[in-house]
């Protein structure tokens, strides 16, 4: 059950509160509305998405946001945060459905009505009437409707919001680049149990004027709608969402990306593909222990994309028992590479395939190759002491191994810019540029290692 429903501005100021239960603390009710908007404030500033639950001192705080208003549920006991969540909903559908438009000055001037609302939509915390036309034979008092101006489409008035008139270049270019990131996860057998591909096309421009841009994909779906044959590979892109500049009638109909781009930086259009990747990055590891006091880490890298092709500044997380110690490491060498340990704690040793490095405070070692050629491959050594004597299962326990990289020049998918053309009535000539990187995503990691007497284990990267 929730303890009180508040509406808030877009500065977290409380404009509407109904409070249904006494069970939030003896302290007044608005100082935790109150204290709503710097915990937001303080978990973007940490970098943390701001979840739509979370608790504070023993509240828990649900909201949702419409427009720019905050609708907040609190509850200090085990509430049924998804409920919540779906009333706070059903709440914006039902004010809208009252007074057209929800926006602050609605608010504020049918509060009377928003109040008989509260109470006959929710009884001592509890849901109970969510059906407008019920609530219609209830509440019969005529609200207050902002007035809600129909504006045409962009289209037929030619009005472009997202650039302003009158810019000048004295060179006129535009770059493009077509950024590709790998999601993919190996089990211990070694198969790719999941793997898919999120792109964007960034773009730069430094236009004059009010040009067009006309940009051509080796889509698929514009191929067979048109009739003609690709020449070489065509994609087939999931999920396309498009920058508001994009006329979207064009593009369903001939697919072709049309637009007047904003000035400057942007991200013209982001898609997905969910076909089977082939690992770019192949990683080995194996891990052999001697009589309980020291593990042996062999770990080897390959290459699996063409020659004229380097993946750069690659960095390969192997995690070790967390009471591992005394690092020793190799690399292609006959002789323990020297180890060095710096002010801030982290141990590394610098070898000709890279820099291996020990960070006790993640729990592993990373393995970082500055360039790492097409077809090549690479491996190390590294041992450490085990003061703990463990058993078997419990030293199977641990993170999966991790990879990072950067391909340029190369896409995985093989998404092609077949032509990138600028119209502007002034008719200059302007510089297109069009780069292809290829690198990891925010999840693309490995199972747990392959242990020496174990059945043997290919991981992949």
């Amino acid at each position: 059950m929730a303890s009180l429903i508040a509406i808030l501005d877009v500065k977290g100021k409380t404009l509407i509160q109904r409070c249904y239960r006494d069970d939030l603390g003896d302290n007044d009710t608005s100082a935790y509305v109150e204290r709503f908007m710097p915990l937001m404030m303080e978990m973007e500033e940490e970098g943390q998405p701001v979840p739509p639950c979370f608790s504070s001192q023993g509240i828990n705080y649900m909201h949702i946001r419409h427009s720019n208003l905050y609708l907040l549920a609190l509850s200090s006991g085990n509430i049924n945060a998804g409920e919540t969540i779906v009333f706070l909903h059903q709440f914006v559908r039902i004010l809208v459905e009252y007074f057209k438009a929800l926006e602050e000055e609605s608010i504020r001037d049918n509060f009377v009505i928003i109040y008989e609302l509260m109470d006959e939509m929710m009884d001592f915390g509890y849901p109970q009437v969510t059906e407008v036309k019920m609530l219609h034979e209830f509440i019969t008092q005529e609200s207050n409707q902002l007035a809600v101006q129909i504006r045409p489409p962009t289209e037929m008035t030619g009005a472009v919001s997202w650039r302003q008139e009158g810019i000048r270049y004295k060179k006129n270019e535009v770059f493009l680049d077509v950024v590709e990131s790998v999601n993919l996860l190996v089990n211990a057998a070694g198969d790719v149990v999941r793997s898919e591909i999120l792109g964007v096309v960034k773009m730069r421009c430094y236009l004059s004027g009010m040009p067009e841009l006309r940009l051509g994909l080796n889509d698929k779906a514009m191929f067979e709608s048109t009739g003609r044959t690709a020449r070489g590979k065509a994609i087939e892109m999931e999920d396309v969402q498009f920058h508001h500049c994009v006329r979207l009638s064009r593009f369903e109909n001939d697919r072709t990306i049309s637009f007047i781009p904003p000035d400057g930086d942007f991200d013209l259009m982001t898609y997905r593909l969910s076909t089977i990747v082939k690992p770019l990055v192949w990683v080995e590891a194996e891990i052999e222990r001697h009589s309980g006091t020291r593990v042996v880490y062999m770990v080897k890298v390959i290459a699996q994309f063409k020659r004229r092709s380097k993946a750069n500044n690659v960095e390969v997380f192997v995690p070790v028992d967390d009471d591992a110690d005394t690092p020793e490491f190799r690399a292609r060498t006959t002789r323990i590479c020297p180890v060095h340990i710096f002010t801030e704690g982290i141990i590394f040793s610098q070898a000709a395939n890279g820099k291996v490095t020990y960070v006790p405070d993640r729990g592993g070692f990373v393995w970082t190759i500055k360039q790492l050629a097409g077809g090549k491959e690479f491996m190390m050594r590294a041992q450490f002491g085990l003061p703990t004597v463990r058993n078997e299962q419990d030293a199977r326990k641990r993170a999966p191994v991790t990879v990072k990289y950067e391909i340029p020049y190369f896409t995985v998918s093989g998404i092609q810019v077949r032509y990138l053309k600028v119209v502007e009535k002034s008719g200059y000539q302007a510089l297109p540029w069009v780069r292809y990187i290829t690198q990891n995503g925010d999840d693309y990691s490995l199972r747990t290692a392959h242990e020496k007497g174990s059945p043997p284990i290919r991981q992949t990267a």
